[in-house]
């Protein structure tokens, strides 16, 4: 397949796809998706081998957000059931951390519900990321804790903050129609920020929003453009008690093609398989990790993922290999420019042809709530999207265990 061969080759040169052809790589059919998943596969070893970087998720502050994002579990006017709860001590989060470094992970993000910190927030996490630290040597923090303000990023970084992640979520051209309590001007401002304090940029997006194909291609030509080294791909959880709930528009395979476009456009940054994997990809994950080099390990914010042993055994059997604590996930000219950045305060050069997420998650968590049965469907229709094949599942719902656990 000519387009196949062609974005191979672009991708090997860090050169940028039209997007023509990036339309197009989500718009083929079922037939072709092995060979589009084998094409991604072949960029995606160039620059990262087998290796696939575990994330772990603390959940700092649950709940209560001022924010309207409709996707959102924790926002304004929000009717689902979820954990909700005050800021964690900084002994509380390390601990919560630790169990995911036990488990293999590599980064730790940090995570607060709320527009944006205060600098008494900033100086909170900052804590934090000393206590994380000093009991796992080695290990990456990145911290998500919404819009920033001038010389927040620099206090992060100061406080050993090694990434900020903010998602651009969706594109610009229907932003409005997800959220209006903030637009994406203020989130590609924040990222902005957290780029020119020297912090790694982590910038993502979310699949499943009733979007179109060029809304998808749109905000990954953007993340881009910003340069961010690490490009989380969310599959929107369709919460009960949101405005979404009923927003059931991917299968597996439109799953997969997305994730292939991302690597096209975004050769040689961190991939991430995000949220909503387990739901939406199910069995053909492992699929998955020829394409992308990085996932989330257990649960997430307010919903439960897989647990953290499943996914270790999953990236075993794939043939693939867990990303040790010494190992430089970017490739060396990107690493090189993160680490000039970093030294520096400031964003180094311009991007280069190819770039984009923060990484989270629970790895070796235990207290996975018992998941309800659910009944056998009835057999669907050719191409039809069932969300009766999968329950989702909010973290921590009818146990006793404690945040994070």
């Amino acid at each position: 397949m000519d387009l196949l061969n062609t974005l191979v080759e672009k991708g090997l040169r860090r050169e940028l796809p039209t997007r023509e052809e990036a339309l197009a790589v989500l718009a083929t059919s079922d037939d072709e998706l092995l060979d589009v998943v084998a094409a991604a596969g072949k960029v995606r070893r160039q620059w990262f081998g087998r290796r696939v970087k575990l994330n772990y998720l603390v959940n700092l502050k649950s709940g209560l957000c001022p924010e309207d994002c409709s996707y959102c579990s924790q926002r304004l006017g929000s009717k689902a059931e979820i954990l909700k709860y005050t800021w964690l001590k900084p002994e509380e989060a390390s601990q919560a951390a630790a169990a995911g470094v036990a488990g293999g992970a590599k980064r730790v993000c940090l995570v607060a519900s709320g527009r944006g910190p205060t600098d008494r927030d900033v100086a909170r996490v900052g804590e934090t990321i000393a206590a994380i630290k000093e009991q796992n040597e080695g290990v990456e923090v990145c911290a998500c804790l919404g819009l920033l303000a001038d010389g927040q990023a620099e206090k992060l970084r100061d406080a050993g903050a090694d990434a900020y992640n903010h998602n651009l979520n969706t594109s610009e051209s229907t932003y409005g129609q997800i959220t209006k309590t903030h637009t994406y001007a203020d989130r590609v401002d924040t990222v902005q920020k957290a780029h020119a304090a020297g912090l790694s940029a982590c910038s993502g997006l979310i699949a499943g929003m009733g979007e179109s194909d060029e809304d998808l291609v749109d905000v990954v030509y953007s993340l881009r453009e910003l340069d961010s080294d690490s490009v989380p791909v969310n599959f929107l959880i369709p919460f009960e008690g949101t405005p979404l709930a009923k927003e059931w528009n991917l299968t597996p395979q439109r799953c997969l093609r997305i994730l292939a476009m991302v690597r096209f456009v975004c050769p040689d940054v961190e991939v991430r398989i995000a949220g909503g994997r387990e739901v939406h990809l199910r069995s053909m994950q492992p699929l998955a990790l020829h394409v992308a080099n990085s996932i989330f390990l257990g649960d997430y914010l307010t919903s439960e993922g897989q647990a953290g042993q499943a996914d270790l055994d999953m990236i075993a059997d794939a043939g693939f290999e867990v990303e040790g604590a010494g190992t430089t996930t970017l490739p060396a000219h990107r690493a090189d420019a993160a680490a000039a950045a970093r030294a520096g305060g400031m964003c180094g050069s311009a991007p280069e042809a190819g770039a984009a997420g923060c990484g989270s998650a629970c790895g070796g968590c235990s207290g996975h709530a018992e998941e309800t049965p659910v009944p056998a469907p009835a057999q669907a229709e050719a191409g039809e999207v069932r969300p009766d094949l999968v329950a989702v599942r909010r973290r921590g719902a009818g146990t006793d265990i404690a945040p994070n656990a």
